[in-house]
């Protein structure tokens, strides 16, 4: 598993209640999300995985949440018998999802219907990274989770598709973004800005400087601790406006 960096480490406070493999079916195929508890909950984060599935990165993330006292449910959108090794594994998965927007929605239904069977809270946030934040538009712009009371994405991927738009209603977005990312760039940035004050969203984008695409990930080489930390932290701040105000 990959390790926290040391002022990520600083933040943990408590132990989940309980963290656990959570197995389901969507149609026959099987699927496996992870589940973690808080203490005395204070809200439901939904998560959403990176391109490469959901792996130990999001149960680490969802560990994070339950010790900052939040329930939290990392959905899988591929399914176990999806291959990910490789980087062509990985572009034809999401690129069949991308292909497949009722089928994307279909998976993200799943994936939420998990989260409030688990969880008896009536409120969440939902955050994915990188391809799942992509996804996490696309369940802004769709308006799948009632109970939704905001979106947050981190180094994720911002084209609003053909066919779609944003209406101006749907709950406060969050857009964590590196200054030196080459795949999703400011341009893309820009033009969601754009798409949203035209829509009269709400929405604030961050930018963390010299920071490449998946600035997050632990232990690779494009990981950035001063972004991560940051990015983090206004991700809980997100999160504490978000449940209480």
């Amino acid at each position: 598993m990959k390790t926290l960096s040391l002022a990520l480490t600083a933040a943990v406070v408590a132990a989940p209640a309980l963290a656990e493999d959570v197995s389901y079916t969507v149609d026959g195929e099987a699927f496996t999300g992870y589940w973690a508890e808080a203490e005395n909950p204070k809200g439901l984060v939904l998560i959403v995985q990176d391109w490469d599935g959901m792996t130990d990165y999001e149960r680490q993330r969802a560990d994070m949440l339950a010790e900052m006292g939040y329930n939290a449910f990392a959905l899988d959108m591929f399914g176990d018998e999806t291959p990910t090794e490789t980087v062509d594994h990985r572009r034809a998965a999401t690129g069949a999802l991308y292909e497949d927007r009722e089928r994307m929605r279909a998976l993200i239904q799943a994936g939420i219907e998990q989260a409030t069977s688990l969880s008896d809270i009536d409120r969440m946030v939902v955050m994915g990274y990188c391809f799942g934040g992509a996804v996490t538009l696309e369940m802004a712009r769709s308006d799948m989770a009632d109970m939704a009371q905001g979106y947050a994405t981190f180094h994720g991927g911002l084209s609003t598709p053909e066919g779609q738009s944003w209406d101006g209603d749907e709950p406060p977005v969050l857009v964590m973004h590196g200054g030196a990312d080459t795949s999703i760039t400011m341009s893309d940035v820009a033009t969601l800005a754009e798409e949203m004050e035209a829509s009269g969203n709400t929405y604030t984008i961050e930018v963390y400087s010299n920071a490449p695409h998946a600035f997050t990930v632990f232990d690779s080489d494009r990981y950035q601790e001063r972004a991560d930390t940051a990015s983090w932290e206004a991700f809980s701040t997100f999160l504490e406006e978000r449940f209480d105000g």
